[in-house]
């Protein structure tokens, strides 16, 4: 079994079969709560107790993975490019969007760290949990933080608004189909656009519009607040 889950393989396969899982329980139910993401990850560590194999194994395979979110992130622009003649037309509101999006999410998460006391490392690491997880974990590094905090919140907060997003936006009324793009990719990054691409090709475009742009934003608002 060592020399299975010693290669990278390993990693990749248990990642890929989770989240196919995951997205199979997904569309059998229907239900935005049940996010491959949020089913995949147990799935993981579930696995790897069970096997007895070391973070550090599946991590060979997993790190590979990572390395695919930057291309991916940056295959947002051609939804991007799709819906271009929309942008032009609401380039100020999704930029107010973006920064109003941005300016609460850095906002709030200052105060509560500063509320419980938590240190700068801590600080540093939970800032930029709102965008992709490339510039996320940049900023953190920068900052003193702690890469593994940083990547396990980014993920939460993608899970959680995807999952909650769209209920949340039906709730509050809003059902303008930029708007809730904007709302979903300023808060919940690259997890929560997934999300939004199921809403509708033009909630899909905005949301990785507001991926870089709020990606900008917040390092631009973590770099003053240092």
């Amino acid at each position: 079994m060592s020399v299975i889950t010693a290669s990278p393989l390993f990693g990749i396969a248990l990642t890929v079969a989770a989240y196919s899982a995951g997205l199979w329980v997904n569309r059998k139910t229907g239900l935005s709560i049940a996010n491959p993401n949020l089913i995949a990850i147990p799935l993981v560590i579930l696995c790897l107790v069970l096997t007895g194999t070391p973070l550090e194994e599946y991590q060979r395979g997993g790190e590979i993975i990572n390395m695919l979110l930057g291309p991916a992130t940056a295959a947002l622009a051609l939804s991007i490019y799709r819906q271009k003649e929309i942008l032009k037309e609401n380039f100020l509101p999704v930029l107010a969007g973006c920064l109003a999006g941005s300016c609460a999410s850095v906002g709030s998460t200052l105060a509560l760290c500063r509320f419980f006391g938590l240190d700068e490392a801590l600080t540093a690491s939970l800032l930029p949990k709102s965008v992709t997880t490339p510039i996320a974990v940049e900023l953190s590094a920068q900052g003193g933080g702690i890469a593994a905090v940083t990547i396990v919140v980014v993920i939460f907060t993608g899970i959680a608004g995807a999952a909650l997003g769209p209920g949340l936006l039906r709730l509050a009324g809003i059902t303008d189909p930029m708007a809730q793009g904007v709302a979903v990719g300023t808060a919940s990054h690259g997890i929560g656009t997934a999300r939004a691409l199921e809403l509708g090709k033009v909630q899909g475009a905005m949301s990785g519009v507001a991926i870089g742009v709020a990606g900008i934003i917040t390092v631009l608002l973590v770099t003053f607040l240092r």
